[in-house]
């Protein structure tokens, strides 16, 4: 937030209130807007500040000063803030009803502060028996009720130490369920544990806690932590390892140090273990999983290549005629090529852009193997994309967690070199998504005769995880790779994949005023107001009603970036509202949760079995319980209260996250404020999402940035030169 701030002459002064919401909040920054119940003031008190993490029905003490703002008139600016036990009705039963006592919602809160009055923690705390007097509660939710009280007694004890450095009672709980009695010592021994163990919990909250605990800005454990950390950064934005000189720069200007003591920093994170630092005349740094997963993967493709097929008797034109025969299917040249190869390689590499033919291409190796009798797996990175494969295929298809046999209770595939897949071939769908470590658990999994056929578009975006797999694949010049380049018929009387494939080539899309039978549809507006505007009413009424789509269940926003006024965040406030206005709702902070919202999971959550990027819909949500409960395609995930910002609402997502979906219609608003976004790939990967419908809203200045711009950020990876020294090559120019 930008605006200024003009004190008022007043000192510094104390403010107690009863938290009612969250208007506002910057998870990167912790900067929060919310509103207070104050005793004696009639009005809601605005307090600005480092408040990320509290939830409505806290009762806070905030220390700070008054302020006024030229355009939001008076407010508390908080310096510093405690949560303390509540003293007046409203905050008793405002406390028990906000969801930090899982059995208690709203509507039994109410009971019991009508029955037990200002006693009702003293009661709840000390004689829960006398808890049978309120209506409602059996014995049952009786005990559920102790047992949560008893937690929260747990709870509140090291909630008073994490507090006390700057630790918000909405992190406070998830630390203490991550370490339980260890939390004090843990977080005193190394606080930069928790960026990395506790989701939400960010590199700069934990400085911020070292330096509340005494830790200096330049000891050797905050470099150390700081080290991990833009490795860790790094890996989340694609990259597997990070070039030594950038690395020691990156981390001494975000720890603002000198670099001397960060190249000290690295050399004692590498004799602990934690990365490996490969010598050249850049050294290569990585984290030391990545190290592990790219190195297994160079080593286990080189052990495949250098073995031979498993023998197999067919006369490949029969098939291939016998195939066209039974399918009413004419195979162009390209495709009847690839499947010679797909049968005789050890692996394969099948890309191309839509309406190729990949489909039924690999429709063609599955029915000619299948009839020799050989075992196939089809397998794809998400759910959506394993389910589109069954559907094309009419064959099972699974994600590749599923079919490698992930044990969530473990952390580990029950796939493995000791007990491999059962398979002939796997073949692996939407193959631009794997990154490196779930394509180095894969290639573990193979028996040692089996074959992989890795079919996918490399030239959209690569995956979300480290790693560009299927890229450096094709780029090492040590697989096979068969390139599909002819659109077919049916697919070229589409603009969607027409114009996907001038965009590809670099040439503006066909913008000329399109018919009622087309598929592809350009609206030009100027100002980002003006696209929103449009966006409200295409996705809300003209789409509905020209094209039958309902708005919720097949309208997807894309969008190319998180923030701004056609960012993701933004967006799906608006759509929310626009869309589902009413009903059932809990709220997370600034987020509201409302049955029907179209929600997405954005980490790997493998307790729960959902992962980065998952789109499901909320189904329930059960107050008394603070639970929400999702459906993901078949089946429900419920999620306790602390979880829920590992949701965030789906109705506009970035263009990177809807990666192996597909979407009836998309909806792509585009402007010069995404300008650091803009790039051909992007606009490529977004387009090939829809399947009947897209709808480009925005200014031709943009789109002409995105498809001149093919300057992609190139990722940091070895896997190419690794398999060309492994093979024999000469390096990569």
């Amino acid at each position: 937030m930008t605006r200024r701030l003009f004190e008022a002459p007043d000192g510094p002064a104390t403010l107690e209130g009863v938290l009612e919401r969250v208007t506002w909040s910057d998870e990167e920054s912790a900067w929060s807007v919310v509103r207070l119940h104050v005793q004696g003031r009639a009005d809601p008190v605005t307090a600005v500040g480092n408040l990320l993490g509290v939830q409505p029905g806290e009762s806070l003490r905030l220390t700070g000063r008054w302020v006024h703002d030229r355009k939001y008139g008076e407010q508390f600016k908080v310096e510093s803030y405690l949560t303390v036990r509540p003293s007046t009705l409203i905050g008793v039963q405002r406390y028990l009803g906000s969801g930090l006592v899982p059995g208690i919602g709203p509507v039994m809160a109410e009971r019991l502060v009508r029955a037990f009055g200002i006693e009702t923690l003293e009661i709840i705390d000390s004689a829960p028996d006398r808890l049978a007097e309120v209506e409602g509660i059996g014995p049952v939710r009786s005990a559920r009720i102790r047992e949560a009280w008893a937690e929260q007694r747990g709870i509140r004890d090291v909630m008073v130490f994490l507090q006390s450095h700057g630790v918000s009672t909405g992190y406070a709980v998830k630390i203490y369920r991550q370490y339980q009695g260890r939390a004090i010592g843990i977080v005193r021994e190394d606080p930069y544990r928790l960026a990395s163990e506790v989701f939400g919990i960010g590199f700069k909250s934990a400085d911020r806690i070292a330096e509340s605990l005494g830790i200096p800005k330049d000891s050797p454990r905050r470099a150390q932590a700081g080290v991990l950390h833009v490795l860790g950064a790094l890996a989340e934005e694609g990259h597997v390892y990070c070039p030594g000189p950038e690395l020691v720069r990156r981390t001494a200007e975000l720890l603002e140090i000198a670099e001397e003591p960060v190249s000290t920093a690295l050399d004692a994170e590498a004799r602990d273990g934690r990365i490996v630092i490969e010598p050249g005349e850049e050294p290569a740094v990585y984290l030391r999983a990545l190290h592990g997963a790219e190195a297994g993967s160079a080593a286990l493709l080189g052990a495949i290549l250098r073995a031979p097929v498993r023998p197999l008797e067919i006369d490949i034109e029969r098939a291939l005629a016998w195939f066209e025969e039974r399918s009413g299917l004419v195979l162009a040249d390209e495709q009847r090529r690839a499947v010679r190869q797909a049968i005789s390689s050890r692996i394969l590499v099948v890309t191309g852009g839509p309406g190729t033919g990949k489909t039924t291409l690999v429709q063609a190796v599955i029915r000619i193997l299948e009839r020799k009798g050989r075992r196939i797996l089809l397998a794809a990175p998400t759910g959506r994309a394993a389910k589109r494969m069954q559907e094309t295929t009419g064959r099972a298809a699974r994600t590749i967690h599923r079919m490698l046999e992930f044990n969530p209770r473990t952390g580990e595939f029950q796939r493995n070199p000791a007990a491999p897949l059962e398979a002939d071939l796997v073949i692996v769908d939407e193959a631009s998504m794997l990154d490196i470590v779930l394509a180095h658990h894969l290639l573990r999994a193979l028996p040692p005769p089996c074959q992989l056929m890795m079919v996918g578009d490399v030239d959209q975006l690569p995956s979300v995880g480290p790693g560009a797999v299927l890229a450096d694949l094709i780029r090492s010049g040590a697989v096979g790779v068969v390139r599909l380049t002819e659109i077919f018929r049916q697919a070229a009387e589409s603009r969607i994949v027409v114009n996907a494939h001038r965009i590809n080539r670099g040439e503006m899309p066909a913008l000329e005023a399109a018919d009622a039978k087309s598929d592809f549809f350009f609206v030009e507006r100027e100002e980002p107001e003006e696209i929103l505007s449009a966006l409200r009413v295409l996705v809300r009424e003209r789409i509905p009603r020209r094209f039958g789509l309902d708005p919720v269940e097949d309208v997807q926003v894309l969008t190319p970036m998180h923030r701004g006024l056609l960012g993701a965040a933004s967006l799906n406030a608006e759509l929310q509202a626009l869309l589902n206005p009413a009903g059932d709702a809990l709220s997370r902070g600034a987020r509201v949760f409302r049955v029907r919202d179209r929600v997405m999971q954005v980490r790997n959550n493998y307790e729960l079995d959902v992962f980065n990027g998952d789109i499901g819909r909320v189904e329930a949500i059960d107050d008394a319980e603070r639970q929400v409960r999702v459906r993901f395609e078949d089946r429900v995930v419920a999620y306790e209260y602390a979880d829920l910002d590992e949701l965030v609402l789906a109705y506009a997502v970035s263009i990177h996250k809807s990666q192996g979906s597909e979407y009836p219609c998309v909806v792509v608003p585009l402007h010069t404020q995404h300008y650091v976004m803009l790039q051909r790939n992007l606009l490529y990967t977004a387009l090939t999402r829809a399947k009947r419908l897209a709808v480009i809203v925005g200014t031709r200045r943009a789109l002409g940035r995105a498809v001149r711009n093919a300057e992609a950020v190139r990722r940091y990876t070895h896997l190419a030169e690794r398999l060309r020294g492994l093979n024999g090559l000469p390096p990569v120019k």
